[in-house]
């Protein structure tokens, strides 16, 4: 059975974090682990606490992962510190990890802040130049790139910018666009626009973190980068189809959808 780890924070509410990453996984067969790098009190209206893993408890996590239950994929999502980048690097650098996948998660899709500015930096100048991808949304491609994004052109400049630092895959995710959903795969000067159904539900909570973990769990599964991102979106297309509609915000997706009783 194939293997994947998500780094990530826990969503008590469980439509985001490491609860989103464990339904997705679990929907495409695999077997979940996760390292969780902090609690957070959120629900679909937004995120009202944060309380962060020691250094130290997160490394004890990944050593115990990685020393027993070797990884096949690994998808890697809310990190608020330096100090806990810090230690993801230095452990993905210990054991050699592979089909790593960043979610550079900045700001929840309610619009909370969940990354420091001084982790900024060292996800991008340490992190990022690990990963076989990186899946940043409109907003977050604008930190990363430092432009100002209002159309397709604008997209492929940013990855671009971005692309200067890293030598792996840039999805930047159209999800934000107002008139498409169509995503932006970039790699060492090469552009591939992906095409994508804007589906009519204002239900997205977690909907980064499903498209990253989707990622991780095809990579583990021996796909392409290209093909995991067109499964992984066929997958969100139909979680959002299913018109899950839970809370009293922006609702989580229905991640079990494709997954049949007994």
């Amino acid at each position: 059975m194939k293997t994947v780890l998500s780094i990530a924070g826990s969503d008590c509410s469980g439509g985001a974090g490491i609860q989103a990453d464990i339904k997705t996984i679990t929907a495409h067969k695999l077997y979940a682990m996760s390292a969780i790098t902090a609690l957070t009190a959120q629900n679909t209206t937004g995120v009202y606490g944060v309380m962060e893993s020691t250094p130290e408890f997160l490394e004890n996590q990944l050593d115990c992962i990685f020393t027993d239950i070797y990884p096949d994929a690994i998808k890697i999502g809310m990190v608020s510190s330096e100090e806990l980048i810090r230690v993801i690097v230095d452990k993905l650098k210990e054991y050699k990890a592979k089909n790593i996948v960043v979610d550079p998660v900045m700001v929840s899709t309610s619009g909370s802040k969940l990354l420091e500015d001084s982790a900024i930096e060292i996800l991008i100048n340490e992190l990022m130049p690990l990963a076989t991808i990186i899946t940043p949304n409109i907003p977050e491609a604008e930190v990363l790139s430092g432009i100002e994004i209002k159309e397709h052109k604008d997209m492929e400049r940013a990855a671009a910018i971005i692309g200067g630092n890293i030598t792996g895959f840039i999805l930047i995710k159209g999800g934000h666009s107002l008139y498409d959903a169509n995503d932006l795969l970039y790699s060492n000067g090469s552009y591939k626009w992906i095409k994508g159904e804007k589906i009519d539900n204002p239900n997205t909570h977690g909907t980064g973190c499903t498209l990253s973990s989707a990622i991780a769990s095809n990579l583990a599964l021996g796909y392409s980068v290209l093909e995991s991102v067109e499964r992984s979106k066929k997958y969100i297309s139909g979680a959002l189809r299913a018109n899950l509609n839970l809370g009293k915000g922006s609702g989580p997706l229905n991640h079990c959808f494709s997954i049949e009783g007994f």
